[in-house]
């Protein structure tokens, strides 16, 4: 029997995400060599026959259909919140006042009263630490981005370019899902996925948006509800709540430009998430499509012979692939969350503050706000 101590994982969701996040705290302990065992003690979802089911699959020892009976068990040290973010704000403070620590994937609430409200239940509770789950902060290519950046290979940055693009809607007949609804989801591509661009590229460039002027679009106005119980065949459609697609511009707390594209409607893209940043000694350029590879341009160079250079991202000393295969042998999307699940053991364990934290949450759902307020101002430039 092992002598280490053991941290008990409740999760709170068992969909998509859920998934993601069960197979991360499935491996850990097989992938680093940590001072205490994981020990995934109960997932959590409304549904008592789909639960039961994500729980045998995913490898949890039991489920719960109730997520209060959860956040005072004595067994249980993290709270792992992967449900719409409708639910976030009431989980988390609960899970804090309880003394848990607090894991919320993205973005952190559905408006910025409700990410403050949860800032200060951070507050409260000290010992507990908080992290928000920005899984691409956790792709090796980005995180050399950063440290390109940190190092000043690129000088001063001129130019922020970010995109997300998918396409998963198109289709007019795609069901009025929960994502699509925004008492549940707070927005849609803006916060679905806008809001990886925006921590991404603040995470690397070390640099805040400080003000947007945007534009929200809905292309299909209404879809039908998904499939009603008693099997009828009328088709009843339902109002979308949400943007399809977010586009804006703004500046930088430090003077640089930034672009910023998100849709759910780019036909052709499946999961294209990227950024190109320009700089007076350089540029980067990267696409979650070929996740293992950064491009970076040495304005250094002599002009003759410059050019992008392609960095295949598998070598033993860049971020986080010290602990999986030999250079050339890529990584993939469901790594990401490993190496975000790690990173917040780590930081209870050393009892160190977690990143992405409530904070930085905070602060992206304040540049979300801001685009949402422009928008509806006809682009009026909006301070965040």
């Amino acid at each position: 029997m092992s002598s280490k101590k053991t941290l008990g994982i409740a999760m709170i969701g068992y969909a998509f995400m859920g998934k993601a996040h069960s197979q991360a705290w499935r491996n850990l302990n097989n992938i680093y060599d940590l001072p205490v065992e994981i020990k995934m003690v109960s997932i959590c979802g409304r549904d008592d026959e789909k639960v039961k089911e994500a729980a045998e699959k995913y490898g949890w020892q039991e489920w719960e259909t109730d997520w209060k009976k959860l956040i005072n068990r004595p067994d249980i040290d993290i709270i792992d919140i992967c449900t719409p973010g409708d639910s976030h704000k009431e989980i988390a403070i609960a899970a804090l006042n309880a003394g848990k620590h607090v894991l919320c994937e993205k973005p952190l609430a559905n408006t910025v009263a409700e990410a403050e409200e949860m800032l200060e239940a951070v507050k409260r509770n000290p010992k507990s630490k908080n992290m928000v789950a920005f899984n691409y902060r956790r792709v090796p290519a980005i995180s050399l981005a950063k440290n390109m950046v940190d190092e000043g290979l690129i000088g001063r940055i001129f130019h922020i370019r970010a995109r997300y693009l998918q396409d998963w809607i198109v289709e007019e007949n795609f069901p009025l899902v929960w994502r699509l609804d925004k008492n549940k989801a707070g927005s849609g591509a803006l916060g679905d996925i806008a809001a990886h661009s925006v921590d991404m590229t603040q995470f690397i460039t070390g640099e805040k948006i400080a003000a947007v002027s945007g534009l929200l679009e809905t292309f299909i106005k209404e879809r039908p509800l998904l499939q009603d119980s008693d099997n009828s065949k009328e088709i009843k459609m339902g109002k979308v709540t949400v943007d399809d697609a977010a586009l804006f511009i703004g500046r930088t707390d430090k003077g640089s430009v930034v672009s910023f594209e998100a849709t759910r409607f780019a036909t052709g893209n499946r999961n294209d998430m990227g950024f190109e940043i320009f700089g007076e000694k350089g540029s980067l350029k990267f696409s979650f499509e070929d996740m293992n590879v950064l491009w970076f341009f040495d304005n250094t160079n002599d002009r003759e012979y410059a050019g992008f250079k392609r960095i295949l991202v598998t070598e033993e000393n860049h971020p986080y692939l010290n602990a999986w295969w030999p250079p050339g042998h890529v990584i993939g999307y469901e790594h990401t969350f490993t190496h975000e699940i790690m990173d917040f053991v780590e930081c209870i364990v050393k009892d160190t503050e977690a990143s992405p934290s409530f904070a930085d949450g905070l602060q992206v759902q304040k540049v979300l706000a801001a685009v949402e307020k422009s928008a509806n101002n006809d682009g009026k430039y909006e301070k965040v």
